[in-house]
């Protein structure tokens, strides 16, 4: 690929959630950008960048945007332009992207072939079934004396995994996903797996191809209330790093992975360029994959960006370019911690066009406020989504960070909204229990 960094560079970027108000925050801070698209973005990016009304998953449109605009660098958001091939559209026409191919996408799209993937490039993860027909997956499921995570194999927004404790459970998860049509393609055909046991961890990397960087560790928090409890929802919350994985052993889980996974795809002829994001649980037996994503997370995007001090475009050249072991990658020593602000009845059913007051009381040093699914109406800012904001800190340690998190929110004033109250609490207690068996 051509060497873009000597000059300035036209960037569009996909997407309208928080995430993407803090790619495009980040990507705004480097020296090697002259202007930011994003299509369609929100009332958040709409201060840093230009929106453009074509929408994430609208290949033909972005990229005709892309090139009657003299786009240079492409980034897309979701998991949905990447796994609808919107990299090969952009390389066709000349344009960087950054972000894997479609074939390596499907890491994301199908639970089966990330299966497949990690099967030859013996990765470890839990033991599973492949279910087309609904009668067969209730069957199988009557006979485990296990708790069983049902998982449609598609796209499904974060939502289409149901961890069933008993087998009255996992039949009601296996309708639920094959049978009430509300996801559609995605739960054509569904994977019946072990529950793996321990704590929950993200860990992404910068991928060009050969070389897999690891970034810090993060940990979200999927369900909707306090306890993790009630369904899962796109994320209501997130921190970096998480104590259960220090920086240090980092490296050590990228050989078990990342780079294996990467050697296969590129002896397949598709080198994985972008970020690869691998949700782990931390098992008796050692880190375990869950599953594969193959763009930042949201809202685990907010909180790395956060602590990335390094150029990000930078980064993102050098891994569309192999040239990622040159780049000196620098996170900040502190703690980064994300809370999401929804609408009462998120992921479900939820109001919009919510009036939202008190950003600018929110404001403070060290925390940003990202919209996720907001939008300015005759100069007022109201909601557009179930996901609406992400206060995220900067701290000196955790307890810091959540401090700062939870003070911005208390001053944003949003009708018939909620946040979780225990975003980090899982961090604090695993740090008192170390503390307490050092001292």
């Amino acid at each position: 690929m051509e060497n873009k960094k000597s000059k300035s560079l036209r960037i569009l970027v996909i997407g309208s959630g928080g995430r993407e108000h803090a790619l495009v925050r980040k990507l705004a801070a480097s020296p090697l950008t002259e202007k930011i698209f994003v299509a369609p973005g929100n009332g958040g990016t709409a201060g840093l960048a230009e929106n453009v009304a074509i929408a994430a998953d609208d290949i033909e449109g972005l990229a005709g945007f892309a090139r009657e605009n003299g786009i240079d660098l492409v980034v897309p958001g979701p998991e949905a332009p990447l796994t609808l091939g919107v990299t090969d559209v952009m390389r066709q026409a000349g344009i960087i992207c950054f972000g894997p191919d479609k074939y390596c996408a499907a890491l994301e799209g199908s639970k089966i072939f990330a299966k497949e993937i990690m099967r030859a490039a013996n990765t470890p993860t839990a033991a599973c079934r492949v279910f087309d027909n609904v009668d067969d997956a209730r069957e199988y499921a009557a006979k485990a004396d296990r708790p069983l995570a049902i998982k449609a194999d598609g796209l499904a927004g974060g939502k289409g995994v149901i961890v069933a404790r008993d087998r009255d459970e996992a039949a009601r998860a296996i309708d639920e996903i094959m049978s009430s049509g509300k996801f559609g393609e995605a739960a054509k055909k569904i994977l019946i797996e072990e529950k793996l046991e321990g704590e929950e961890v993200s860990l992404l990397f910068f991928c060009d191809g050969k070389v897999a960087v690891p970034l810090p560790s993060a940990q979200d928090h999927k369900r909707v209330y306090d306890g993790d409890l009630g369904p899962n929802t796109g994320g209501m919350g997130a921190y970096s790093p998480a104590p259960c994985l220090p920086d240090e052993e980092a490296d050590a889980v990228a050989d078990l992975v990342a780079r294996p996974v990467l050697a296969e795809l590129e002896r397949r002829g598709h080198p994985f360029r972008g970020v690869l994001y691998a949700g782990l649980m931390l098992t008796a037996d050692g880190p375990k994959v869950l599953e594969y994503n193959v763009r930042f997370g949201d809202p685990e995007c907010q909180p790395l960006l956060a602590r990335l001090e390094s150029d990000l475009v930078s980064h993102m050249l050098a891994c569309v370019n192999g040239t990622l072991g040159e780049e000196k990658i620098v996170f900040s020593p502190k703690t980064a911690l994300g809370v999401v602000l929804a609408a009462e009845g998120y992921p479900d059913n939820y109001p919009k066009n919510l009036k939202i007051e008190g950003l600018d009381d929110a404001a403070d040093e060290g925390v940003a406020i990202y919209h996720s699914g907001t939008k300015y109406e005759n100069g007022e800012l109201a909601s557009s989504g179930g996901r609406v904001l992400c206060a995220t800190a900067l701290g000196d340690d955790l307890q810091d960070a959540r401090n700062r998190a939870y003070r911005a929110l208390e001053k944003i004033k949003m009708p018939h909204s909620h946040f979780r109250k225990d975003i980090g609490a899982k961090g604090l207690d695993r740090l008192r229990r170390e503390k307490k068996k050092g001292s």
